[in-house]
């Protein structure tokens, strides 16, 4: 399944893309730093439709941030560049990594078949911890899986009016499981790629089954404290976000007419362990940085989560264990890991070279921009990663 802008709404990026530790030491940012490259780079997306746009980059010359656009429609301040925001699917790299410290513990095994541990499910007896964090499991996406051949088979509402009357309502891990294991496989366990946010629901309910601890606190007590990630959280069911932050705004199409509304408040426990996190570009960058220079986990298994499956290729790579890994040719620093995410209103970009040194995170806002985003969105990526790893 290769994201191209069409399949960004397939995960969850709807209007944006409808998509202890410090880590390594990197020289101190000067104040006032001028990147007008990195500037301009932002000011793309904004040109593109989206509202605003928050970056942060550290390389050899320091740290820089900066941003473009609006902090709200009607204004004129800029987003700030702490502010907060909702990551989308880089959450599953948070997920990944918590599962994959508990096979690190020999708590149990990347190989390992999961359906003995969460038998109230009925889940295939072939799927292993591996396949949910590959996506090669072939469950059902819960957010509606689209086919080859174009057709969709729906899940739960999470675009146009449907997901706006629903925004705020809860939805249990459990539920969507369910809802995912009562519809036809997609394919065998293992017998190939297709990228479903239910694989990173299961693999919640596996850390709470092995911990006995709701996700929420392991990922606090194993990732967000030990590396002072204090605007960094696991909302659940709390539709609010932490100040600062831009607003983002949600536009579609209903009964034939367009509507804009501001969706900054949600209830994400519709996408859950898949999506529902909220971050800053400082806390991303500070995580993975330490992820990718081996301050998280051992040296072995941060190799097994950069090996890829060949049938995942997109526009961020190819997919390995809750990352992408990106080959971006002759002239830039080689392979650069990254996993972006969106959310209604929300997208996110986190970037990092294999040894954690130079990073790149970022935060796009929806707007109510005429036209579609998501048009724009590869070509203003692919500046900007190219901007900041291949000094072009």
């Amino acid at each position: 399944m290769t994201k191209t802008p069409k399949t960004f709404r397939r995960i969850g990026l709807t209007v944006l893309a409808a998509a202890l530790l410090t880590g390594v030491t990197a020289p101190a940012a000067s104040a006032g730093q001028d990147r007008p490259e990195l500037q301009r780079a932002a000011q793309e997306f904004v040109e593109a439709g989206f509202a605003g746009m928050q970056l942060r980059v550290r390389d050899e010359r320091g740290e820089w941030s900066g941003s473009a656009g609006v902090r709200e429609l009607g204004g004129t301040a800029k987003p700030p560049t702490n502010g907060h925001f909702r990551v989308g699917s880089t959450t599953k790299n948070f997920t990944a990594t918590l599962v994959l410290q508990l096979v690190a513990e020999g708590r149990i095994g990347l190989d390992t078949p999961v359906a003995g541990l969460l038998p109230q499910f009925g889940l295939d007896s072939r799927i292993t911890v591996r396949m949910l964090l590959q996506h090669t499991s072939g469950l059902f996406n819960h957010t509606g899986q689209y086919h080859p051949d174009g057709t969709v088979t729906p899940g739960i509402p999470w675009a146009g009016q449907e997901w706006v009357d629903k925004r705020f309502h809860t939805y249990q891990p459990e539920e969507l499981v369910r809802l995912a294991v009562s519809k036809p496989a997609v394919f065998a366990p293992g017998a190939g790629w297709s990228y479903s946010n239910t694989n990173y629901v299961v693999a919640r309910l596996l850390v709470e089954k092995l911990t006995g601890r709701p996700f929420a606190d392991e990922l606090d007590r194993r990732i967000l404290r030990p590396l002072k990630l204090r605007d960094t959280l696991s909302p659940g069911a709390w539709a609010g976000m932490p100040k600062p932050y831009a607003h983002a705004y949600y536009r579609y199409e209903n009964a034939g007419q367009w509507k804009t509304i501001d969706v900054t408040h949600q209830n994400p426990t519709w996408i859950s362990s898949a999506g529902d996190m909220i971050s800053t570009t400082k806390d991303l960058q500070t995580y993975f940085s330490a992820l990718q220079s081996g301050k998280l986990l051992p040296a072995g298994l941060l190799a097994e989560m950069r090996v890829t499956h060949p049938g995942s290729e997109s526009l961020y790579g190819f997919y390995g264990l809750g990352q992408f890994s990106q080959d971006l040719g002759p002239g830039c620093v080689g392979v650069v890991l990254n996993h972006n995410g969106g959310l209604n209103g929300y997208g996110s970009l986190m970037y990092s070279t294999p040894d954690g040194s130079k990073t790149l995170t970022a935060s796009v806002t929806g707007g109510d921009a005429a036209n579609d985003p998501t048009q724009a969105f590869p070509a203003a990526l692919n500046k900007l990663v190219r901007t900041v790893f291949c000094g072009k």
